[in-house]
């Protein structure tokens, strides 16, 4: 893969070029939606549409920057595609309102969530929306194929957090088929500053080695990564002292592992079984007693 600060030169050079000739709105070339698209992908591996526009005001159709377009098209098209998110935050907040009149009275009360999730940062996966929880329900974090590495202290930080001061009932550790950051994982090459991330799920590859290598068909040997990672970070999560504190005392939280699928938009649950896991976890890592 090219850095991007090499395919970014020809695009520079194209927009100086055709900025006197070029019709404005002009479609990106192939190779330079290739570039656009490769710097959107580094969760999916895949190409992300651009999304609709919500804008009630007459204004320039919003699309990736044009090939051949002039300072002032860029400046309007980045103009837009920010003042978009403050239309469609007003609209949800009146919407609010409208349905709930006290929503934001609670809202600002503190929250409880019952909810803590650790899902990958692809952005294809908003947590509250495939689940249907409301603002106040989840805890989220979210970092490259959901990792729970003990040397991360961000999250450490929200499991501690999470369990010690919001007592949340649940931890639910999610992938998603199609991750990029297994699938990079599952590349034997160095990949630069992401190595000593990615070696974590390339960690995961050696312990269950035998059965992956078993599995002859490439696509499902990688789905089949993809779910042995959230159960390898959901293993990591009962490690923490946190977690196993707070089970001892109140029976909770309970971790589960999860799989988003984009084909059909559904999640599987893995059926980790926690107690069982728990109790192997503290055969060695046991921090239960405080």
């Amino acid at each position: 893969m090219l850095p991007i600060r090499t395919l970014s030169r020809p695009l520079r050079l194209t927009l100086t070029r055709q900025a006197s000739s070029a019709p404005r709105h002009t479609v990106i070339p192939n190779r330079f939606a290739a570039t656009t698209r490769l710097a959107s992908s580094c969760c999916s591996g895949s190409d992300h549409p651009t999304p609709p526009t919500t804008s009630t005001k007459p204004s320039k159709p919003l699309s990736p920057i044009m090939a051949g377009a002039n300072s002032g098209d860029v400046e309007e098209y980045l103009r837009q595609s920010h003042d978009r998110l403050f239309e469609n935050n007003r609209k949800w907040a009146e919407e609010k309102k409208a349905k709930d009149p006290g929503f934001f009275v609670s809202l600002s009360a503190g929250q409880a969530p019952n909810y803590l999730w650790i899902g990958c940062s692809d952005s294809r996966i908003p947590a509250e929306q495939i689940t249907g929880l409301e603002p106040g329900e989840a805890f989220i974090h979210r970092n490259i194929a959901n990792l729970v590495v003990n040397t991360d202290l961000n999250v450490m930080s929200v499991i501690n957090y999470a369990v010690r001061h919001l007592g949340v009932k649940h931890i639910i550790v999610c992938g998603h088929y199609g991750c990029g950051g297994v699938k990079a994982a599952m590349t034997p090459k160095d990949l630069g500053l992401l190595n000593p991330w990615l070696r974590n799920i390339r960690d995961v590859y050696r312990l269950h080695e035998a059965e992956l290598d078993a599995i002859p068909d490439e696509e499902k040997r990688y789905n089949r990564l993809v779910e042995l990672n959230v159960v390898e970070q959901c293993r990591n999560v009962i490690k923490t002292a946190a977690v196993q504190q707070s089970y001892k005392k109140n029976q909770y939280p309970i971790v589960h592992g999860w799989v988003f699928g984009f084909n059909d938009g559904l999640l599987t649950d893995l059926k980790i079984d926690f107690k069982d896991m728990l109790a192997k976890v503290q055969k060695i890592y046991n921090l239960a007693d405080e």
